[in-house]
C-alpha cells in the first residue's frame, strides 16, 4: 500500500535512509520540515504493516515543475516492482499539482536506478560534477508527464547568479551566450554588467539593475536590443523611502535614457505581450523579463529571468537564483514551465504594476 507520510513515520523513514544510503542522508529534522513546512509530498510504501520505502516530491511554487527529491526502497522489498510503483505514485502527485515535468538527480554509478528511470521514459539532460558528499557525479533526468505539443526551446545555457543583487546581469549573460557563443560566462562579467546597469539603490543593500542599464550593457557589446517599459514611471523608486535616494535613482534613469535616445535602440512604452514574447523566441531573439518573485518565493522583490521557450500552454525560463536553503538545485531552475496566464500575472512588479523587458537579438555583424 502506498499512502501519504505522517509525522509518526519519521523514525522509520530515518531507519530507511540509514539502510539505503551511505552519504547524503535526510535527517529527522529534514523529514519533519518536509512534512510540516516544505512545499512537498512524501509517499510511503507499506508491506505487512511496516514501511519499506518512500518517495519525496518537491514542488516549485508558481511553476509546473516537480522534482523527485529522494526515493528509497529497503533491500528486502526490492525486485518486487515497488520502486516503479513509487515513481508512478510520485508522478500522479505531480500531476495533481498541475506539474508537467518531473526532474531528479541520480548517482552516475547507480546503474539499477538509471535503468529504471530510463525505462519509465526519463531522459538525461545534464550532469553535476562531484555533486554528492563523496564527490561522485550526478546525472540529471527529466520526464514530460503530459504529452502534448513539444515545446519550442532555444539553446540557452544556464548561469547561476553569485550575489543576491545580480539576477539581472546573470539573466543577461545567459541571453548573450545563447546568441554569441564567444561570450564568456564568468563572475568578472557578472559584476561588470552589474556596475554598468545598477540603479545604485534598492530597499536595502546594493542597487538592482533596471532595463535601461541592462539594454545599454548589451548594446555596447554588439547586441541588438529592444526595451519594453511602462511609460511615465521610474522603476524601483518606490523601493526606497529616502527622498535623496529617490532623486539619485531618477537621475541615474535620466542618464540612461539620454544615452539611449542617441542610439538605434527601440523603446516601447507598453507591456511586452505573450504574443510578442513568442514571436521574439520564434525569430531567434531572447527575452529577459522582470518578474515579481512573490509568486515563486513568497517574497516581494523584483527579479530578472530569461525566457527560453514556449508551447501551447507554457512559457519556459531559466531562473538565475537557486534557493539552496530550501533544497533547490539547478535542476529546479532550468527551463522552468510556467502557465501562460501565470506568467502574465508574475511579469509585473510593485503596487503600480511596473513592468520591464529587454529583448536581445544576434550580435550586430554576426547574423
Amino acid at each position: 500500500m502506498i499512502r501519504h507520510a505522517v509525522l509518526g513515520d519519521i523514525p522509520r523513514l530515518v531507519e530507511i535512509e540509514k539502510a539505503c544510503f551511505d552519504t547524503d542522508r535526510l535527517s529527522r529534522r529534514n523529514f519533519r520540515y518536509m512534512l510540516t513546512k516544505g512545499h512537498a509530498e512524501t509517499l510511503v510504501a507499506e508491506q505487512d504493516g511496516r514501511l519499506v520505502g518512500y518517495a519525496m516530491v518537491l514542488f516549485h511554487r508558481g511553476t509546473s515543475l516537480a522534482r523527485l527529491y529522494s526515493i528509497a526502497v529497503t533491500k528486502e522489498a526490492r525486485q518486487s516492482g515497488l520502486g516503479r510503483r513509487l515513481v508512478v505514485a510520485a508522478e500522479q502527485a505531480a500531476l495533481a499539482h498541475d506539474c508537467i515535468y518531473m526532474r531528479l538527480e541520480i548517482r552516475v554509478d547507480n546503474s539499477a536506478s538509471l535503468s529504471l528511470f530510463e525505462h519509465m521514459g526519463y531522459q538525461q539532460f545534464g550532469r553535476y560534477i562531484q555533486y554528492y558528499d563523496d564527490l561522485s557525479d550526478a546525472v540529471r533526468l527529466e520526464k514530460r508527464l503530459v504529452q502534448n505539443i513539444p515545446p519550442s526551446m532555444s539553446a540557452v545555457p544556464y548561469y547561476q547568479q553569485t550575489l543576491d543583487f545580480t539576477c539581472g546581469p546573470a539573466a543577461l549573460m545567459m541571453a548573450m551566450k545563447a546568441l554569441d557563443g564567444d561570450t564568456e560566462l564568468s563572475r568578472h562579467l557578472e559584476l561588470r554588467l552589474w556596475r554598468e546597469s545598477t540603479t545604485i539603490y534598492m530597499t536595502s543593500g546594493h542597487g538592482g539593475c533596471g532595463p535601461y542599464g541592462l539594454a545599454l550593457a548589451a548594446y555596447h557589446r554588439g547586441f541588438d536590443v529592444e526595451i519594453y517599459v511602462k511609460e511615465g514611471e521610474t522603476l524601483f523608486v518606490d523601493s526606497v523611502r529616502s527622498a535623496e535616494k529617490k532623486e539619485v535613482i531618477r537621475l541615474v534613469e535620466e542618464d540612461f535614457l539620454d544615452e539611449i535616445s542617441q542610439l538605434p535602440v527601440r523603446l516601447n512604452y507598453h507591456r511586452l505581450t505573450l504574443a510578442e514574447i513568442i514571436a521574439a523566441l520564434d525569430s531567434g531573439a531572447v527575452p529577459v523579463i522582470l518578474i515579481s518573485s512573490y509568486r515563486i518565493y513568497k517574497e516581494k522583490f523584483p527579479h530578472w529571468v530569461v525566457v527560453t521557450g514556449h508551447d501551447d500552454r507554457y512559457l519556459y525560463f531559466h531562473d538565475p537564483y537557486i534557493d539552496e536553503e530550501k533544497g533547490k538545485t539547478v535542476t529546479d531552475c532550468v527551463n522552468m514551465p510556467i502557465l501562460h496566464k501565470e506568467f502574465e500575472r508574475m511579469a509585473q512588479y510593485g503596487k503600480t504594476g511596473q513592468h520591464a523587458a529587454v529583448i536581445l537579438s544576434h550580435s550586430r555583424g554576426k547574423q
